[in-house]
């Protein structure tokens, strides 16, 4: 009673079998050379096999290829007799004299005047590839048809193309669903999607694809389409994403001279597309540990009244104790070139106030005033959440003149900030930043000269204690991921300054290690590092460790 149950079980769930001829021995090896399954649940199946390979071999150039026979052997086994016929290798398709030559420029394909030559079997990826290029000029439902195929010689077959084109659609109506405020001007300009336009949906996609290298949107899903008898609709559905910035740092370390701790940091805010126009406001405020104070305000507003025109706006005032302040103020306009890529122009204004009445020839009031052209580029891996930005390169030339005492001096003044994360997988990457500056005059005041040093510099040094008119910084890190939310890393600086006002020429080295910490609260930062000038005995007393804490939100 238990054996015939199973018994008849295995009978029914037996396969069967499909063997495949040709019309000779070299016909037969010709097909198995092709391939074919040959086990089958069913004979539906079997059957929808023997077409499919009758299409295949057709594909491959057997255009005579037809089904003669298709019969039971036995219970398990069917016997296919199939003709193939000779190979032909090339096909040539005429086309009408309206025709788009400029459609075909792919390659594999040889142009003539009224017609184009391909090989068999590259025909149907070439159709395919020339319908979606007619459906990127504006006719998406557009069918090509060959007809009257007829055999030239024994390597090659003609036919003519026909097309069947429809009326040219092109985009109506955009509608964002998710974030319905996102900013139209990125729409415009960003993504550069506008009504009018042609319909392509492959190009539409690969628009929206850019959404990834904003701050403050992404794409929940692709792009749809509604096709109606009169309009063409487009659907983006993207989402705000929370992209305001706050970063806090606390440093402190050993005072040299008093051997007491000091205490420096900074706060960096961002409030980025909160007025949903895709504007960024910027404040930082810093106070260090030699009583040095730096205030900065920036504004930048993209895209102003829907132009191409951005606007960037800033206001920076420097203190150093009871000596001296420095307000700057600048304006740019800008030009987004793509979503990586943009140049600037503007100019720039500086007030430069003596506090102690001084006057000297190193110490003196000033004004300045300069013309401003500036590129940056920048390559975003937002999906990222310890390294969102995975290249950086920003450079500026500035010209213009000095004026002290009522005596202009001529200037240029040069400033470069480059960064790249080599990721060596998904565990080790490699950090790479280039930061320097460079201020060419005949002479030189200490209120004028650029302030470097500390955690956003070269690192083991006390913060902006180091002053220059010429001095780049190179900072490596190699980091290694212990999870998605945890790195460690090492630090290696270095750097090199020169001071014409102290005739000085030196160079720096900083040495540590590192920990990120991705929490609730952000992406929490510890680092320990020491600092080394040139010629002078390294001192582990020197040392400095940096704390911040990076919050979006």
């Amino acid at each position: 009673m238990i054996v015939l149950p199973c018994f008849t079980s295995l009978t029914f769930a037996q396969n069967i079998l499909l063997n495949v001829t040709g019309e000779s021995k070299v016909a037969t090896k010709k097909i198995d050379s092709v391939g074919y399954t040959k086990q089958f649940p069913n004979f539906l199946s079997l059957e929808t096999e023997v077409y499919t390979l009758k299409d295949k071999l057709i594909r491959l150039g057997f255009i005579d290829t037809k089904i003669n026979e298709l019969r039971k052997q036995n219970d398990t086994t069917f016997n296919a007799s199939i003709y193939i016929g000779q190979k032909l290798n090339r096909i040539r398709v005429l086309f009408n004299p309206e025709f788009d030559i400029e459609l075909l420029k792919f390659s594999e394909v040889n142009i003539n005047l009224n017609y184009f030559e391909v090989d068999i079997k590259n025909l149907e990826t070439t159709l395919d590839l020339l319908n979606k290029r007619i459906a990127e000029q504006g006719d998406p439902f557009s069918i090509l048809k060959l007809q009257n195929i007829r055999k030239e010689n024994k390597d090659l077959i003609s036919a003519n193309l026909n097309i069947e084109t429809n009326q040219k659609r092109r985009i109506d109506k955009i509608i964002v669903k998710g974030y319905e405020k996102f900013p139209k001007s990125f729409i415009k300009r960003f993504l550069k999607l506008k009504p009018g336009q042609s319909f392509s949906l492959e190009g539409i996609k690969s628009k929206t694809e850019k959404l990834q290298n904003l701050r403050f949107a992404k794409e929940l899903k692709s792009p749809e389409v509604l096709f109606t008898n009169d309009s063409t609709t487009l659907y983006l559905y993207t989402e705000k994403t929370k992209s305001n910035n706050f970063d806090g740092y606390l440093g402190f370390g050993t005072n040299e001279n008093t051997n007491r701790i000091d205490f420096d940091g900074y706060i960096d805010l961002r409030l980025i597309n909160n007025l949903n126009f895709g504007e960024t406001l910027s404040l930082f405020y810093k106070s260090d540990e030699i009583d040095q104070q730096t205030f900065d305000v920036k504004l930048n507003a993209p895209y102003l009244f829907g132009s191409p025109i951005g606007l960037d706006v800033g206001l920076n005032i420097f203190r150093k104790d009871s000596t001296f302040s420095t307000t700057t103020q600048q304006v740019r306009l800008n030009y987004q070139i793509n979503a990586n890529h943009r140049i600037s122009a503007g100019i720039k204004g500086s007030v430069s106030s003596d506090l102690l009445g001084s006057n000297t020839i190193f110490l003196n009031d000033y004004t300045s005033n300069y013309y401003q052209v500036g590129y940056n580029y920048v390559k975003p891996q937002f999906y990222d959440l310890l390294f969102p930005i995975n290249f950086w390169f920003d450079i500026n030339t500035n010209f213009g003149n000095r004026t002290q005492d009522g005596n202009e001096q001529k200037q240029n003044a040069f400033t470069l900030e480059a960064y790249k994360i080599f990721n060596l997988n998904d565990r080790n990457s490699f950090f790479l930043r280039l930061t320097g500056a460079s201020l060419s005059s005949d002479n030189y005041l200490d209120n004028e000269l650029y302030r470097f040093g500390g955690i956003n510099s070269i690192r083991g040094f006390e913060e902006n204690s180091l002053v220059a008119n010429l001095y780049g910084v190179i900072n490596t890190e190699y980091r290694y991921r212990l999870s998605n939310t945890i790195y460690v890393h090492s630090v290696f600086d270095a750097a090199y300054f020169e001071n014409e006002i102290t005739n000085t020429k030196n160079k720096l080295f900083g040495f540590g290690i590192g920990l990120g910490l991705l929490t609730k609260a952000g992406l929490f930062k510890l680092n320990y590092s020491s600092g080394k000038t040139e010629n002078i005995p390294f001192k582990l007393s020197d040392s400095k460790i940096h704390v911040s804490l990076t919050a979006t939100f």
